[in-house]
């Protein structure tokens, strides 16, 4: 992977203050996207960025049982406790498996306690949840 570390190795740019300029914003897009923690970070778990979407299923009154249709959500963060997703509606359900594909086809589902929700300024939803535990993917059935 190269990096720019000057203007003149942009090769796409039309002279070096052109160059320079996109080289500015791309950084300054980078740095408030990942700005550096300021405080003491909250978080028990490392989040790990999870671009990929996932097939939300909700559950059944027994808390397990795959019960109507999966809607799919765009993948925010992962970690070992949970996972973030947007979504462009508000989830109907608390209780939801969700089931994320890996590259070879195979399915890891686990249930979801979702235990937050919040509107964003864009007009999507962000959501999160814990994992209760690791379970059949219903979408293998699918398949």
């Amino acid at each position: 992977m190269t990096t720019l570390s000057s203007p003149q190795q942009c090769p796409f740019a039309g002279s070096d203050s052109t160059a320079a300029e996109i080289q500015s914003q791309v950084w300054g897009l980078v740095s408030s996207l990942h700005p550096h923690a300021t405080g003491m970070e909250r978080r028990r778990d490392q989040r790990y960025p999870f671009p990929y979407l996932i097939h939300l299923t909700p559950v059944g009154d027994d808390g397990i049982t795959p019960e109507g249709e999966a809607i799919v959500v765009v993948g925010k963060h992962l970690s070992q406790r949970g996972l973030g997703v947007y979504h462009p509606t508000p989830l109907a359900h608390r209780r939801v498996i969700a089931s994320l594909q890996v590259e070879n086809g195979e399915w890891f589902a686990f249930l979801v306690d979702v235990s937050w929700c919040r509107f964003t300024k864009k007009g999507w939803y962000e959501s999160g949840g814990r994992f209760l535990q690791a379970v059949a993917s219903p979408m293998d059935s699918e398949e």
